[in-house]
């Protein structure tokens, strides 16, 4: 999305150069109409879906993992276009609901933020405030579709987005024809021993006051209509003796999210095993969460 130099400006540029080169860094706005550029850093101006056919079904997922973080991608505070923006600390805790946007082919095969080689083709994102490297579970609000993504970009630095994603996970998510979709942001957190938790407010402050006892569920997905929770309940059932429910829990914006679960769980063999089980059955991308 935008490769954040180790120095974010180059000192020794003309100022107007600058300025050309941080606009068109930050035009990450899918077109039907791309044309070459003379120069810069991009080949094409108008950002574009790739030009052959992917198959859903060849996009790899995301597994969340224990992060090691430097600098990269992370200097705190920087600025785009005038704007200073702020890392967060931790994305424990963190959740958010909002407008989602995609990039793809323009931005392909160049440098992310924290210098690593952006691949439409893989579910990435890139974030104006979360620390680089993270996991963040988007479930898409128009139809239900979550997925796990990494982070490892800036932006998006324009219009009232909160998120970028690969052109992949918007196409798994999909809104690839379409461009934008309403989305609900949950981070993801990793243990070194590889559990996968994802913090709500409410339970971090639990897990900090050293209140209740923690007990492990595995989330399957979370659906705005309380129908197609239901379903993959059912389904679901047929693949696991532990309990299944639905915790419905309402959003930012007023909506009511319909969280699918399985458990309280603890032994994490099993918990594997069930994982395996839902993956196979092709009912998402699960993932283990505390409480």
């Amino acid at each position: 999305m935008f490769y954040l130099f180790e120095n974010l400006c180059v000192q020794r540029m003309i100022p107007g150069l600058l300025v050309a080169f941080i606009l068109t860094a930050c035009s990450s706005v899918p077109g039907s109409s791309p044309s070459s550029s003379p120069g810069g850093r991009y080949s094409i101006t108008q950002d574009r879906a790739p030009s052959r056919q992917v198959s859903i079904g060849a996009i790899p997922d995301v597994i969340p993992e224990p992060v090691t973080r430097t600098m990269a991608g992370n200097r705190s505070p920087y600025t785009v276009l005038g704007k200073a923006y702020t890392v967060l600390p931790t994305e424990q805790g963190y959740s958010e609901t909002g407008v989602a946007s995609w990039y793809g082919e323009k931005f392909h095969g160049h440098k992310t933020s924290n210098g690593e080689i952006f691949d439409m083709y893989l579910a990435s994102a890139a974030h104006k405030s979360l620390p680089i490297p993270s996991f963040v579970r988007v479930t898409n609000l128009d139809n239900n579709r979550s997925l796990v993504v990494r982070v490892n970009d800036r932006g998006p630095f324009h219009g009232d987005r909160i998120i970028d994603l690969s052109y992949a996970a918007a196409l798994k998510l999909g809104y690839a024809d379409r461009g934008t979709a309403r989305v609900q942001l949950e981070a993801i957190v990793v243990n070194e021993d590889s559990r996968g938790v994802a913090y709500s407010a409410r339970s971090l402050e639990r897990d900090f006051q050293g209140k209740a006892a923690v007990r492990k569920y595995v989330q399957v997905g979370a659906f705005s209509e309380l129908y197609s929770a239901e379903q993959v309940s059912d389904l679901l059932r047929k693949i696991t003796r532990h309990p299944v429910f639905i915790r419905s829990v309402r959003i930012d914006s007023g909506g009511i999210l319909h969280r699918v679960r399985v458990g309280p769980l603890q032994d994490m063999n099993e918990i594997r095993k069930l994982r395996q089980r839902v993956v196979a059955a092709n009912l998402g991308s699960p993932y283990t969460i505390e409480e």
